[in-house]
C-alpha cells in the first residue's frame, strides 16, 4: 500500500521562511505556500496570549514514513508546539499521476520506501469553499457546529465552459477555509456549514474533508483554538 502525505502546514506569515527552510534543510524539496489569513475568535487570541497576524500556508509532499521524523524535528528545531508557532496535518495521498511527478513530488524516492501500513489520527480537515467575502459567515456557521478556528485562502476558480453551477458562479473569487476538527465534531461541524452557509445561502459553501494521518503543533491547547 501506497504511503505518502501531503504536509498542510499553517505558520505566521512573518515565520513562514523559517518553516520552508526547515523543510530545505530535511531534504524536502517540493514545497509550495500560500498567503492566508487566520480567523481565531479575538477572545481566545486574548486568552491565549497571541496576536492576530496573517498567516501562511505550506504544502509539502513527503513519503509517510519520513511524517513521524518530520514532525519530531519540527517540535525540536522549531518548537511548533509552543502556542502561535503554527501547526502541521499531514493528509494521505491515494497515488501520483506518472513516474515523472512521482520523482519530481519525492525527489527520487524509490516507490518500495513508500510501502507501509497507513498512519491513523483523531483529526480531520475540514476544507470549505466560499464566496469571497462571506468568510465569517461560514465561520460563524462552523462555530456553531463546534469549530473553534479556521484559515482561509483566498483563491479564484478557473471553470472553463459552464460558468454556473446550480446557480453559483464557479470562476468567481473564492475563498478556501480550512478547519481542522476531531473526528467526532467533523460531521456537525459540516453540517453546520451547508445548513447556514451552503449552495442555498449568499455564502454558496461547498464543504467535504479528508482524513488526517498525523498532526504536530497541537500539544498545548485544544484543536478548536488553532
Amino acid at each position: 500500500m501506497k504511503n505518502i502525505h501531503l504536509l498542510v502546514t499553517i505558520a505566521r506569515r512573518d515565520e513562514s521562511e523559517e518553516f520552508i527552510q526547515f523543510f530545505a534543510r530535511h531534504n524536502v524539496q517540493t514545497v509550495y505556500s500560500a498567503v492566508a489569513e487566520g480567523t481565531t475568535r479575538r477572545s481566545t487570541l486574548s486568552r491565549l496570549g497571541l496576536e492576530e497576524t496573517g498567516k501562511s500556508v505550506i504544502f509539502a509532499i513527503v513519503p509517510g514514513n519520513r511524517t513521524e521524523h518530520l514532525y519530531k524535528r519540527m517540535s525540536i528545531e522549531l518548537r511548533i508546539d509552543l502556542p502561535d508557532r503554527g501547526v502541521s496535518v499531514a493528509v494521505p495521498l491515494s497515488s501520483i499521476g506518472g513516474a515523472k511527478a512521482y520523482q519530481y513530488f519525492l525527489n527520487g524516492t524509490d516507490e518500495k520506501d513508500v510501502e507501509g501500513e497507513l498512519m491513523q489520527s483523531n483529526y480531520e480537515l475540514i476544507i470549505a469553499i466560499a464566496q469571497a467575502g462571506y468568510t465569517e459567515t461560514v465561520m460563524d456557521a462552523a462555530r456553531a457546529g463546534g469549530a473553534g478556528g479556521g484559515t482561509v485562502v483566498h483563491a479564484k476558480g478557473t471553470a472553463a465552459g459552464t460558468e454556473k453551477f446550480f446557480g453559483v458562479s464557479l470562476a468567481a473569487e473564492k475563498e478556501l477555509v480550512f478547519i481542522v476538527s476531531t473526528v467526532d465534531k467533523k460531521k456537525e461541524i459540516m453540517k453546520s456549514i451547508m445548513e447556514k452557509a451552503g449552495v442555498n445561502t449568499e455564502a454558496h459553501a461547498l464543504v467535504f474533508s479528508m482524513p488526517v494521518a498525523a498532526t504536530a503543533g497541537f500539544k498545548l491547547f485544544d484543536v478548536d483554538e488553532v
